[in-house]
């Protein structure tokens, strides 16, 4: 990944972008992606589509989910700690003892969730309290203190930077789903560079980690012939995952093709084919009831729309740390290009009966 993209993605992923809160997040895409699209355009909702206009009959529509989950301000106490609730599937395990922002309308402000010193619990007792019953201290001495820095309803993110580990492997808060709109951005570039007959949009969802909100608005909206979901799916190589769960997915084996449910077979075989095309290792992962991404709402959209969950291997998915590999990520970019530059090939995607 060249020092112009890696950019791209640490901006990504240090702004915080929790569902329902997104607007930040999608400027930060929305200035890159305008500097190789034809144009931008985004819905009241503040879902971004960038369009790269081609001479060919196809339309294919590349999306990542840009929000992240978090919390939100749910209450004040009298003594001013702030009483939090989920945004999307935050993880009670993970999150006491970190540092927080709270992002008001006047600006940030810091904070940490509480843990009760070792010392002081019951080490009999190993139960995690429900997110309801954990605390933000802001350092209020009252409820009035506490109300006049922030007010019910401000969203909350945990405060993680962007680590390098050994062989240039990275960790962050929000891989899920920064790497998708950064995907989905550059396969658009990248496309556009290697010349495609096929129109291509690269779109940035809204409110997926409560619901896949976003995509069912653009799939109606915008009703491309085929839609590829990019999302984080978990890389069950690590000693701590559950054999029932496990995929075969590896960090670093590159993309992840997925197939059952939504993944429609045409797109399924063209990614397989573009990839042998151009010498890029892919994975395969069963989906068998749901992939659990935006591919979900796309498929169902107006009257189906072919879509496919492409996925990016990802360990330690919603908490602080999430793993990937960048190579990986690079893979992902060059082949959805590769897919573009081909979708003419496999037009109309639908199955022949």
């Amino acid at each position: 990944m060249d020092e112009r993209r890696r950019e791209f993605l640490d901006d990504l992923l240090a702004t915080a972008n929790p569902s329902g809160y997104e607007t930040a997040g999608q400027r930060v895409w929305i200035d890159y992606v305008s500097e190789y699209a034809d144009d931008v355009r985004t819905d009241d909702y503040g879902n971004a589509v960038a369009v790269l206009n081609g001479d060919g009959d196809s339309e294919v529509a590349f999306a990542g989910h840009g929000d992240e989950i978090g919390f939100i301000v749910r209450d004040v106490t009298d003594d001013g700690f702030v009483r939090i609730a989920r945004i999307g599937g935050s993880d009670k395990t993970v999150s006491r003892g970190q540092h927080v922002t709270v992002h008001t309308d006047d600006g940030p402000v810091s904070g940490v969730i509480g843990q009760t010193a070792i010392h002081l619990r019951d080490r009999d007792d190993d139960s995690v309290p429900e997110i309801s019953e954990q605390h933000v201290d802001v350092g209020a001495t009252d409820s009035d203190e506490a109300e006049a820095l922030l007010d019910r309803g401000d969203p909350i993110t945990l405060d993680q930077s962007v680590t390098e580990l050994a062989n240039g492997r990275l960790a962050a808060r929000g891989m899920d789903n920064r790497i998708g709109t950064w995907a989905a951005a550059e396969g658009l570039r990248r496309a556009s560079e290697r010349g495609t007959d096929a129109t291509v949009y690269a779109v940035s969802t809204v409110q997926e980690e409560v619901g896949v909100q976003g995509a069912k608005m653009v799939g109606f909206d915008l009703d491309p012939d085929a839609a590829v979901a990019v999302d984080v799916t978990h890389a069950t190589d690590t000693p701590d995952s559950p054999g029932k769960h496990s995929s075969g997915v590896e960090l670093g084996g590159g993309p992840v093709v997925a197939r059952g449910s939504a993944n429609h077979p045409v797109l399924v075989e063209g990614f397989r084919e573009a990839a042998d095309g151009d010498d890029i290792d892919v994975q395969l992962q069963a989906t068998g009831s749901r992939t659990g991404t935006d591919a979900d709402a796309f498929y169902t959209s107006r009257g189906g729309i072919p879509s496919l969950n492409l996925g990016l291997p990802n360990r330690y998915m919603h908490t602080p740390v999430e793993v990937i590999d960048p190579d990986d990520l690079d893979a992902v970019a060059d082949l959805l290009a590769g897919f573009a530059v081909r979708a003419e090939e496999f037009a109309p995607f639908s199955v022949s009966i």
